[in-house]
């Protein structure tokens, strides 16, 4: 059994996680901590869970002095409230998973530049590995920070990482139209998320600026093997979870599905949450689990390939890819607490 400890864990991506690692045989959680809800049983702010998890939330800074009776640290937190307690827990030598964008950039300079934000662990961004499994199992199996990515990014890179890495588009010609339910913008009060605002009406935000865009080019380069920049327009849709990503990029030669399929396949061979399937996709095929469907598409008349993904957000882009990346980290079986 390891033990563990989550920072943030009411938030959704937070609730998520004790959700499914409270039925985890391997796991028993030492602390959850909440400043929001500081002293409240857990099943107070999540009555579903009454009986099941009624632990007593403590604040960050007690939960700090309850890390030396912990094996790994989850981090659920907004931006910028990482860095004191991955800090900490990674100088006692304990395993960290941050679910927050702290890590997942290897380059200060670009995430003070997109997050406005003075990066405060410099020193530590070579420790941490960026968490998708299905790039960097090797990685993260001898890392001890864990960069969990985000829900658009896990989406646009799974897409299009087997694309670029065999030269099948034009690097410099990818487009990516990303749609996210309303939890994607975390749990606050926030005008533009509220049910009023945002039922019967689908918006695009952060057009040539959103935040996950250079995690997407980040990630897409090392694929590629250069640098490349993309144009990604992230939109809100109506709906709790779910992320629907369609990706576009030029086909320098002629390719048949077929031989794309093949490709994919084998790239995603040994992947269990990658799924290639030849059927339009829809949010509801992956909806509360930890899977990333993939399809793909060829419109000769235009020359381009078009690959389609879906994922639900709080799961496979958050939460289910967290304990996965915590199954790796400590050689149990992958799939372990997310069937």
């Amino acid at each position: 059994m390891i033990k563990i400890g989550i920072i943030g864990s009411t938030g959704y991506a937070g609730h998520e996680l004790v959700k499914r690692l409270v039925g985890h045989p391997e796991v028993e959680i030492i602390f959850l901590s909440s400043n929001s809800y500081e002293n409240q049983g857990f099943s107070e702010v999540y009555p579903a869970l009454k009986g099941v998890v009624d632990n007593v939330l403590i604040h960050s800074e007690k939960a700090i002095d309850k890390f030396d009776e912990i094996d790994v640290l989850f981090t659920a937190l907004p931006h910028g409230l990482s860095f004191n307690y991955v800090r900490q827990a990674y100088e006692a030598g304990i395993k960290v998973i941050d679910l927050g964008a702290d890590f997942r950039l290897n380059d200060k300079e670009i995430f003070e530049h997109w997050y406005k934000t003075k990066h405060l662990c410099e020193n530590l961004l070579d420790s941490a590995v960026y968490g998708l499994p299905e790039l960097w199992k090797d990685k993260i199996q001898s890392s001890q920070i864990v960069a969990n990515p985000g829900c658009y990014t896990t989406a646009s890179i799974l897409a299009l990482a087997p694309a670029l890495k065999f030269g099948l588009v034009d690097p410099y010609s990818i487009v990516i139209d990303a749609k996210s339910g309303i939890t994607g913008g975390g749990r606050k009060t926030d005008l533009s998320l509220m049910f009023a605002e945002c039922n019967e009406s689908v918006k695009a935000y952060g057009i040539a600026s959103h935040r996950h865009t250079p995690e997407i080019e980040q990630e897409l380069s090392k694929a590629y093997g250069e640098r490349i920049n993309v144009t990604f327009t992230p939109h809100l849709i109506p709906m709790q979870r779910g992320i629907l990503a369609t990706c576009y990029g030029t086909l320098p030669a002629f390719s048949t599905e077929e031989e794309i399929y093949s490709i994919y396949r084998a790239f995603y061979k040994n992947a269990p949450f990658v799924r290639i399937r030849q059927e339009y996709l829809e949010t509801r095929f992956v909806k509360d689990t930890n899977f990333c469907d993939i399809s793909i598409r060829i419109d000769i008349r235009t020359k381009r390939l078009i690959v389609t993904s879906s994922l639900d957000n709080l799961v496979k882009g958050a939460a289910g890819q967290a304990i996965q990346n915590m199954n790796i980290l400590f050689g149990f079986d992958e799939k372990e607490g997310l069937m």
